[in-house]
């Protein structure tokens, strides 16, 4: 009969990591970058959490985790998919920023018809080349006829709104939800650039 080591008596003790997912859909990383503000924080957060598919780990498949982060508006086939992916993923889904949540500044070309946008960007505008043509290859993901926040696509969560919401508030979102209390934002944590 073998005993447990007092490190492994340790490790059995030791609360769960919860695993965090990211992705951004149609959106700048804008949300990305201020959740990286955070700085030496992260190395506390790590304590905590585990990161999944995320460009913070290159993971290019989302497993089972707890929390889901997205950036970014739906604009494609490509963003359906990756949101859809998550939903099914993720425990807890969180649209994160300007973008997830109301479609953002990519909702702007919704004032449009979509071949007006796609005619005046590759065939229509001054300098182009003579015969020009819009990318019709089939690897490129069809484009939506409408930009659309997350939640039209799939049941979320949270909301963490700003664009983008600033460090403090990713900070005191998150340790809610590691909490596991229902996240709140003061006033003074919402930003909007």
């Amino acid at each position: 009969m073998s005993t447990a080591t007092s490190a492994e008596v340790d490790a059995a003790h030791r609360p769960r990591k919860l695993k965090v997912a990211t992705v951004s859909l149609a959106g700048c990383f804008g949300c990305h970058t201020s959740f990286l503000d955070i700085d030496e924080r992260l190395l506390e957060l790590v304590q905590h959490i585990e990161f999944d598919r995320s460009p913070l780990t290159d993971i290019k498949e989302v497993g089972q985790c707890d929390i889901g982060l997205i950036e970014g508006g739906v604009c494609n086939s490509e963003n359906v998919e990756v949101l859809r992916a998550f939903r099914a993923h993720c425990k807890t889904l969180v649209a994160m920023g300007a973008c997830a949540i109301n479609g953002g500044l990519p909702a702007e070309r919704n004032r449009f018809a979509l071949a007006d946008v796609l005619n005046e960007v590759y065939r229509d505008r001054a300098g182009l080349r003579e015969g020009s043509a819009i990318p019709d290859d089939p690897e490129l993901p069809v484009l939506l006829q409408q930009v659309r926040p997350i939640h039209a696509v799939v049941h979320v969560d949270y909301f963490l709104p700003g664009c983008p919401p600033s460090a403090d508030a990713f900070w005191s979102f998150l340790n809610d939800l590691m909490a596991g209390r229902t996240p709140h934002l003061g006033h003074a944590l919402m930003h909007y650039d």
